[in-house]
C-alpha cells in the first residue's frame, strides 16, 4: 500500500514537520537524528494490543542520541531517549 520511501517519511519528517519540532526529521547535517538501520525484506510490526513490548524482526541498529539501543538485534540495555516537549522548540 505504501512505498518504503514514504512509509519512512511518514514515520520521521512528516510528524516533525507536524509538531514543529525543529531541527528534526531529516537526516542532515545540523540536525539531532535518532537512526534506525533495518532490512527492508523482514522486518515485521509484531505488536499487538495485548502485547506491546514485541520487537520487530529485521530491525538490525537503533542509535538514539549518539548511543546504540539496539546492535545486531539485541537490546543494549541503553536508556538514551528522552521526552521531546513542544515548549523547547520556541
Amino acid at each position: 500500500v505504501l512505498t518504503l520511501e514514504n512509509a519512512v517519511r511518514k514515520m520521521t519528517s512528516l510528524p516533525a514537520s507536524s509538531l514543529q519540532l525543529k531541527k528534526r526529521g531529516l537526516l542532515i547535517r545540523g540536525h539531532k537524528a535518532d537512526i534506525t538501520i533495518f532490512n527492508a525484506e523482514t522486518i515485521k510490526d509484531n505488536a499487538t494490543f495485548l502485547h506491546i513490548n514485541q520487537y520487530s524482526p529485521g530491525v538490525k541498529y537503533v542509535i538514539i542520541n549518539g548511543i546504540p539501543s539496539i546492535e545486531k538485534g539485541e537490546y543494549s540495555g541503553a536508556h538514551n531517549g528522552k521526552v521531546l516537549l513542544l515548549t523547547e522548540n520556541k
